[in-house]
């Protein structure tokens, strides 16, 4: 049951990322989808490991989230009309169309996974590329890195249990964040600093 619940929330929180515009809703939702992303590797790893999911996204969400803060309002470059975002939860839409048949395929090829975690692990990969392939603005692209890296570290839970994997995995989050606070603030001329 609360397997099943962890990939409807990542699929709530993915497609809200996806659609939403406003950076601090997008940090809200990017830290309650490490909350589906740690239950679903805690069904393969001990929950100490798993622990270190939630965390260490939290930390990428702060670094973020401080980071926009302590700019003025950015205006946005990209146009978000209406039917912009009804163009991108149709797409996240055409990505679930994809997953749900294509799981069970999966399990096939990895038998020690469960159905709930390829079905997170795909939904976030998926929903991640389309949010790369919709945005060229840098907080928009650190954020779908951190969707497609949360979907691979599930299905690679079910695959490999090692600290120093969760650990090198966790590294890679903070340093994507680290990288995306760089460039929101390199982003801003030094009249506004």
């Amino acid at each position: 049951m609360l397997p099943t619940l962890a990939v409807i929330l990542l699929i709530v929180t993915s497609l809200s990322l996806l659609v939403t515009r406003d950076w601090r809703l997008s940090i809200i939702a990017l830290a309650i989808q490490y909350i589906g992303v740690m239950i679903l590797v805690s069904l393969q790893w001990p929950f100490g490991i798993a622990m270190i999911k939630l965390v260490a996204g939290w930390m990428a969400g702060a670094a973020l989230g401080l980071t926009r803060i302590g700019q003025t309002e950015v205006v946005e470059t990209e146009t978000s009309w209406p039917s912009s975002q009804v163009f991108r939860l149709l797409a996240g839409a055409l990505v679930l169309l994809v997953v749900y048949p294509t799981a069970p395929k999966v399990l096939d090829w990895l038998p020690g996974v469960s159905l709930e975690q390829i079905w997170g692990g795909l939904v976030l990969l998926g929903i991640g590329l389309v949010q790369l392939g919709m945005t060229a603005q840098p907080f928009r692209v650190v954020l779908g890195l951190l969707t497609c890296l949360a979907g691979f570290e599930i299905l690679y839970a079910g695959v490999e249990v090692s600290l120093l994997v969760a650990g090198l995995l966790s590294g890679v989050n903070l340093g994507l964040a680290t990288i995306g606070a760089y460039l929101l603030n390199s982003a801003i001329p030094e009249e506004q600093i």
